[in-house]
């Protein structure tokens, strides 16, 4: 399933809206914590290509045929930009620039790749049978930073 989306801060607000759409007929309730959380990582991503790119983008979902305690829902936004994320600290008093740090404290995996028309920003969310909250269960928060390099304690910008 996927989602064009204009350069335009508006989309972020459609692209939670299908994202909803799709879960709803999935088998994942909108109240799971896998929903909100993927929501959530929906807004970051999308946002992230509309305001650091200007270029359209496509939203992917990938959700399991059948969708049991162990399933894994695929996110990922290609863009048309060549840029590579950027490691940004955000200070204490920025309003923006924690978007892919939220990425990888929230997704149980998640990277990046050059594409022939730009780049593909992906994460991947496991449905496990116990709360999110206890993601280490999970393998919460491992990262594939382009080719494994792991930036702990920045934020990230796509630029």
């Amino acid at each position: 399933m996927q989602l064009e989306i204009r350069p335009d801060p508006a989309e972020v607000g459609r692209a939670r809206r299908w994202a909803r759409s799709r879960l709803a007929g999935s088998g994942i309730q909108a109240d799971e914590p896998l929903a909100e959380t993927l929501i959530l990582l929906v807004s970051e991503l999308v946002t992230n290509a509309v305001v650091h790119t200007g270029r359209p983008a496509v939203l992917r979902l990938s959700l399991p045929p059948v969708v049991t305690e162990e399933a894994t829902v695929r996110l990922e936004v290609a863009d048309r930009s060549d840029r590579a994320p950027v490691p940004r600290c955000a200070g204490d008093d920025a309003t923006g620039g924690r978007g892919l740090a939220l990425v990888d404290g929230l997704a149980d995996r998640w990277g990046w790749s050059v594409e022939a028309t730009g780049k593909r920003i992906w994460c991947e969310l496991d449905r496990c049978a116990k709360s999110r909250e206890l993601s280490a269960s999970c393998g919460g928060g491992a990262v594939a930073y382009g080719g494994g390099a792991s930036f702990e304690g920045l934020a990230y910008e796509v630029v």
